[in-house]
């Protein structure tokens, strides 16, 4: 029995990576998962979607980490609410990520799913990026309060936290095409174009994998 397909996608902020994930999803009729990891890291934790989004694609707290060391190290025990350290939080949406790509086809956005199911048989990752002046262009276009000058100051910082937050928890670079098996240029062939061309690498990369 052939292990289900996953298509996780790493993205720069505004390059259009989470509509490329969605035209993809819907050509392939994959699931399709970005914030809805929150929820479901949520539901498996019991922890409220708050606490996941407080962490979401950020590296750790350094002070925070140091609450969960016996846990990570196998201490037995459910940590108490004010226990939960960011790498804990991590770890809850990893298990729920595998969970995912055991239970059926998707295609994940962000939160370092390529590194987390680097052993997965049927796993392709994919990273997104755009010029600037794109990226601009499409944060200004879906948050009409943004000036350009506001969106261009905030690429700079959301691809730092993400570069960091990934370099951190993986053994990989952000955003180095080493780390992926596909990086796509989302200026020079557009979304629709390239959510195309991941499907037409997805096919041929199964081909050589079967």
């Amino acid at each position: 029995m052939k292990s289900n397909l996953v298509i996780t996608i790493g993205r720069q902020f505004g390059s259009g990576g989470r509509e490329i994930g969605k035209i993809l999803a819907e050509m392939l009729q994959l699931n399709y998962y970005d914030k809805e990891l929150i929820q479901e890291a949520s539901k498996a934790s019991g922890l409220c979607p708050e606490c996941f989004e407080r962490v979401d694609e950020k590296a750790p707290n350094r002070f925070l980490n140091a609450l969960s060391k016996g846990w990570l190290s196998g201490a037995s025990g459910i940590p108490s609410m004010g226990e939960w350290s960011d790498e804990m939080i991590f770890k809850v949406q990893s298990d729920v990520i595998r969970d995912i790509a055991e239970r059926h086809s998707a295609v994940i956005v962000g939160r370092c799913a390529d590194y987390i199911l680097r052993d997965h048989p049927r796993c392709i990752s994919v990273f997104i990026h755009a010029t600037t002046d794109d990226c601009v262009s499409r944060i200004v276009a879906r948050n009409p309060g943004v000036s350009e000058s506001e969106a261009r100051e905030l690429t700079v910082k959301r691809n730092k936290v993400r570069a960091a937050y990934y370099n951190f928890y993986t053994d990989k670079v952000w955003g180095d095409a080493a780390s992926y098996d596909l990086c796509i240029n989302s200026s020079a062939i557009g979304t629709q174009a390239a959510a195309q061309l991941i499907a037409q690498f997805i096919e041929q990369r199964m081909i050589t994998k079967d």
